[in-house]
């Protein structure tokens, strides 16, 4: 495995299919993470996007991820677009039904303090909404985060020439194990950075909560 590990990165091949998977879980993510955030705000904030928007929602989180791949190749045929939609989409999910839990359940207490000090709308979304559910995001991000990397998977099945899900099905059909198991390394060590980009975020941003820390 070390040796086969050593061979793609000398002829540059691990890295060139890396790239290429980064840059679709880039667009995908961001993409995915605006979307979620937009809707899940939209939802929160208004029970008329609330009825519009979550039972939608709701029904494509019950969707298998990779149930919508043959739909997006007849919408969008097999370029680079149904590949990103299909994380867009997994990333988004995952970010909408998180906030919205937590701007739903952020305390009713805090919101009438604020009101009663003559607190606008735009002012009281931004002084205590925000910070409320910003715990809840983090752990949207997260879950996003690692749905993205599931995501590639599927979605470098759609006649992908380069990317880790290219090089995972040609290893599986040339039955090269010794590569497969690089690639699931390659896999293991991209979402272990993921959950520390997010753990790097929530000691920076929740620095004013208090919270029990296992000691």
């Amino acid at each position: 495995v070390i040796q086969a590990a050593v061979h793609l990165i000398a002829d540059g091949s691990l890295q060139e299919h890396l790239l290429t998977s980064l840059l679709r879980v880039g667009y995908g993510a961001t993409f995915g993470i605006a979307l979620g955030l937009i809707l899940a705000l939209a939802s929160g904030l208004s029970r008329v996007g609330e009825n519009f928007v979550d039972a939608n929602m709701e029904v494509l989180r019950a969707v298998p991820n990779f149930a919508l791949v043959p739909l997006l190749i007849v919408w969008f045929g097999i370029s680079e677009v149904p590949k990103i939609t299909l994380i867009t989409l997994a990333v988004a999910v995952a970010i909408y039904i998180n906030t919205f839990s937590a701007i739903r359940s952020v305390d009713a207490g805090l919101v009438e303090a604020a009101r009663s000090f003559g607190v606008g709308r735009a002012e009281l979304i931004y002084r205590v909404i925000v910070p409320g559910s910003l715990p809840g995001f983090l752990i949207g991000l997260r879950l996003a985060l690692t749905a993205s990397w599931l995501s590639l998977i599927f979605a470098e099945t759609i006649n992908a020439k380069k990317g880790l899900g290219r090089m995972m099905t040609d290893a599986r059909e040339y039955f090269q194990i010794d590569v497969v198991f690089v690639l699931i390394g390659v896999y293991a060590i991209l979402g272990l950075t993921s959950v520390l980009i997010v753990r790097f975020l929530e000691a920076r941003l929740l620095t004013w909560r208090r919270s029990y820390d296992g000691d």
